[in-house]
């Protein structure tokens, strides 16, 4: 079912914590936490909804094959937000517990350190639920006393293994970051600067240029702005829809693993320009 959302936005400051994701946390009609879908996506560094929604949608199919109702907790919701022919629209978007969340950062690109960075709060966030969870032991008691505190011991031990672990799965900075986009995608213009080391420092019509040439063939002669199919195929490169004044564009970025491609298409074993 859905809702309208009415509820204010991460800005005006419902929530007072130190990490960002306290400050977009939600709270629905029984004071249960909540995050909004479209939150997320801007904190996990994902530009496009339809992205963003692939990551959901294979959040869901992992709660399912654990044999649990993913609708208990992703609940589909309607959020107005800026845009459309009146000035506001009202757009898809989900209401999340801390446990739909954490499994949406689990499908979430690795290689964002942004979704390293979810990962992280929300591993923390249920542990640390788990264990105020626990029955209050007797402090009235020596024994009780004890009880507390090797439940704080083990939580604490819990809470380190999961830090390590998640430092060890934390994505490892690829030689094409610096000129990657939110998406880890590369313009032409980021790709001509990364090159220049290898193409003597052509700026960015030049470098397309020479991405037409017959032994090159990246680029389309006739579609100049469109790389040929095989390399969309073979994962080089990808082409978005950006907008230029008042239309929108098709424009072509380069993958890391297309700079790769063309880097040993040139013959040149080198690291990037800094």
């Amino acid at each position: 079912m859905s809702d309208l959302d009415t509820t204010p936005s991460p800005d005006s400051g419902t929530s007072g914590g130190s990490s960002p994701f306290d400050r977009i946390m939600l709270l629905d009609h029984k004071g249960e936490e909540r995050w909004s879908a479209r939150d997320l996506q801007q904190l996990m560094g994902y530009e496009r909804w339809d992205r963003f929604n692939g990551v959901i949608q294979q959040a869901q199919q992992t709660i399912t094959a654990s044999g649990l109702d993913p609708l208990d907790h992703f609940r589909r919701a309607a959020r107005l937000m800026l845009g459309g022919r009146w000035g506001k629209q009202s757009v898809a978007d989900y209401r999340l517990t801390r446990f739909g969340a954490y499994h949406v950062t689990l499908a979430g690109d690795g290689r964002k350190p942004e979704v390293a960075a979810a990962k992280t709060y929300f591993a923390v966030r249920t542990r640390e639920a788990e264990a105020s969870q626990q029955s209050t032991a007797d402090v009235s008691t020596p024994e009780g006393v004890l009880v507390l505190a090797e439940r704080y011991l083990e939580a604490a031990r819990d809470l380190v293994a999961t830090k390590e672990k998640l430092a060890i799965a934390a994505p490892k900075a690829g030689k094409w970051d610096a000129f990657c986009d939110s998406d880890g995608l590369i313009d032409m213009g980021c790709a001509a600067k990364a090159l220049t080391n290898v193409t003597g420092g052509l700026g960015r019509t030049k470098f397309m240029e020479l991405l037409r040439r017959e032994d090159i063939r990246f680029l389309q002669v006739q579609n100049r702005r469109l790389p040929y199919e095989n390399h969309i195929k073979a994962g080089r490169t990808e082409v978005k829809l950006v907008q230029a004044g008042y239309q929108w564009v098709e424009q072509t970025f380069f993958t890391p693993k297309g700079l790769d491609w063309l880097v040993n298409k040139l013959g040149a074993g080198v690291s990037p320009a800094t």
